[in-house]
């Protein structure tokens, strides 16, 4: 859900390379979230975020080695590059401690509401302009999560509220990416949230390590590459097309979701699940619609 500026005039080969960027990108996070969860039985989730940022570092090396090597981390500001890393790992840790003991889907369905923080927290953090439609939308998409999360029913489910937290603090991370872009790079936003987020989980490591067991080391390398490839590819898919063509893509996390959750774990969503996420959809839709509409006024 990293909306990433562009400033290429994508045409219509860069838009196919846009589209198959964030399909990938959403499929290779699909499949973090599910290794995740299934580590998540036996490992704490700080170990999980640490090591998921530790082996990132991998992939990122290389695109920051294709992206012009050491001259592509020049940066203005170190005290923003640590402040969004710090969110990201927040946003991470508190999306693995609720994704334990929830369907697959559904946790990915709950965090799609980053997008309505991202617009509610805009007018004052970043002093933008939130018409009165957006406003609207905004609030029928917290409406769809309440739907959700039941709170109050029988069937509230706590963990909800981690995923909740998770889509606050990775908003927070993309407003403040919205201040970073005008004076450093995607490649060096990259490294540097890849980096710190790891350093950010060291400090407590004595407290929840676990030795990785069996083939878990495996699982643990996965979900670095992985992930390091799948945020690299959102990039790509910003920097190809625009966020008004990509960002709908994006919801197909939730068919992967369904689907690793099914053949994992045998989850099967209630319906209230799918009508909430529905909501959330739609209202997720038409924000980036008019905030696509507003965009091109101010350029015309």
């Amino acid at each position: 859900m990293t909306h990433e500026p562009s400033s290429i005039a994508p045409g219509k080969d860069r838009l196919g390379v846009g589209i198959a960027s964030i399909l990938l990108a959403v499929l290779f996070f699909a499949i973090v979230d599910a290794t995740a969860k299934w580590l998540g039985r036996d490992y704490e989730p700080a170990q999980i975020v640490f090591l998921r940022y530790a082996f990132g570092l991998l992939p990122v090396a290389a695109f920051v080695w294709r992206g012009g090597g050491l001259s592509a981390l020049r940066t203005r500001r170190p005290g923003l590059h640590a402040l969004r890393a710090l969110l990201v790992f927040v946003a991470l840790f508190t999306f693995f401690s609720g994704l334990r003991r929830m369907p697959l889907a559904e946790a990915i369905a709950i965090a799609f509401t980053a997008p309505l923080f991202i617009t509610a927290l805009s007018a004052p953090l970043l002093a933008e302009p939130v018409g009165a439609r957006r406003w609207v939308a905004v609030l029928i998409g917290f409406m769809g999560a309440l739907v959700m999360v039941r709170p109050g029913a029988a069937g509230f489910r706590v963990e909800a509220l981690w995923i909740l937290a998770a889509a606050l603090s990775f908003a927070l991370a993309m407003l403040l990416t919205r201040r970073m872009t005008r004076s450093e790079t995607n490649i060096a936003m990259l490294a540097y949230t890849t980096l710190g987020a790891g350093l950010a989980g060291l400090p407590l490591m004595p407290f929840v390590w676990r030795p990785p067991a069996g083939g878990d080391i495996w699982l643990f390398l996965l979900i670095g590459m992985v992930g390091g490839t799948a945020a690299y590819f959102v990039i790509a898919a910003y920097r190809h097309a625009p966020a008004a063509l990509v960002a709908p893509f994006e919801y197909t996390a939730l068919v992967w979701g369904a689907i690793l959750g099914w053949i994992l774990w045998r989850e099967q969503p209630e319906p209230l699940v799918w009508t909430g996420a529905a909501i959330i959809m739609l209202s997720g839709l038409y924000i980036t619609h008019r905030e696509a509409a507003a965009a091109a006024r101010a350029g015309a």
